[in-house]
């Protein structure tokens, strides 16, 4: 039966948790913009308009059934691919921090591999809900899946993008989890990706660097060690408060982009302790009232995606915050709401219009 409100904690949270994201962007980035571009609001005002788009986008999505997906999952996964290869070729996509991944249009960019983890995560929730006793055979039930999720893995490393594609084969690694994968053969996806990883390591000595920067960073301060060692400097100032609103030192040159991936350090540096624990709980009433709206889905579909989107979000985030804090090497993961980036707003608000959509439907 079709509820006609929205799970509207899970709004106000998401809206809440963007909205500081776009106020941090401004406050992390305005030195930079200044240097880089002559306009110290040049980040704030791209950030902004991409949030009052995406929640242009998150309204009107959580009007639309989410079952209309998936009846277009096949061909919404067929464009993915195809914009995928598009951004490869030489003149229409183009280079940004050393990656082909964005096509260029004007100042702004637009990231495929964002839409890509969307795209595989519908056409996995369609196939698992048309074939729910499929898990327990490799070849009738996990292949088919595991070929499309390498297939564009091996795309994504060809532009490198090694973050976003970790989070595209977690998130469907978490998806055929759920749907009741064989812990045997999810042992041994664990051994395979492990295998995997070390070789995507040996044959590109900079990310040899980045692990050696992340077990020793001083071992190279003014190289691969850098950015780790700057984030440690910003958040360890931090303290209970925070050096208040705008007052972040790592922001003057120190810390590298601080409104991407690491805008979390200047979270920490301004706001504190205190600070840190007021995003984690909108970050956690958000994660919460998605697992909730998927659990209480009697629809497999309904279920399988909105549970695929919360857990690749989680996922992400999870990856980001261990990047920031030294936990693990820097992959060039952003954070979700917060981070600087068109792209991944604007694919989250949708995400979280169809997570809204399938709240309607619960009972």
């Amino acid at each position: 039966m079709k509820n006609k409100r929205i799970e509207l904690t899970l709004f106000i949270s998401i809206i809440l948790l963007s909205l500081f994201g776009v106020i941090m962007i401004y406050s992390s980035s305005y030195i930079w913009a200044e240097y880089k571009y002559n306009d110290p609001y040049k980040y704030l005002k791209n950030q902004s308009l991409f949030f009052i788009i995406g929640v242009i986008l998150m309204i009107v999505v959580s009007k639309i059934d989410y079952k209309k997906y998936f009846k277009y999952a096949n061909k919404i996964l067929l464009l993915c691919i195809t914009l995928l290869i598009l951004v490869l070729i030489p003149g229409i996509g183009s280079v940004r921090n050393g990656s082909r991944s964005w096509f260029g249009i004007g100042s702004f960019g637009i990231q495929p591999s964002e839409f890509a983890k969307l795209g595989l995560i519908i056409f996995t929730s369609k196939y698992l809900s048309n074939n729910p006793n499929s898990m327990k055979s490799f070849k009738k039930g996990v292949l088919p899946i595991l070929v499309i999720t390498l297939g564009m893995f091996g795309i994504i490393m060809l532009q490198p993008d090694f973050g976003t594609g970790t989070i595209l084969v977690m998130t469907i690694i978490g998806l055929l989890f759920i749907a009741g994968l064989d812990i045997k053969i999810f042992v041994k996806f664990g051994i395979v990706g492990i295998i995997g990883v070390v070789g995507l390591i040996l044959v590109a000595p900079y990310r040899l660097k980045r692990i050696l920067s992340f077990l020793d960073p001083w071992s190279d301060p003014l190289g691969s060690g850098f950015q780790i060692i700057q984030s440690l400097y910003s958040i360890g100032p931090g303290g209970l408060f925070g050096l208040g609103l705008g007052n972040s030192i790592q922001k003057h040159f120190y810390l590298p982009e601080p409104q991407t991936d690491f805008i979390f350090s200047i979270i920490s540096e301004e706001f504190g302790f205190m600070g840190i624990i007021i995003i984690s709980i909108l970050f956690i009433i958000i994660f919460a009232s998605c697992l909730k709206i998927s659990m209480k889905c009697n629809d497999l579909f309904g279920k399988y995606l909105s549970f695929g989107i919360t857990f690749g979000l989680i996922f992400q985030s999870i990856l980001n915050l261990s990047v920031v804090v030294g936990l693990i090497p820097v992959t060039g993961v952003t954070l979700p709401f917060l981070s600087y980036g068109g792209s991944s707003l604007l694919i989250i608000m949708v995400s979280m219009g169809i997570i809204l959509n399938i709240s309607r439907y619960q009972e």
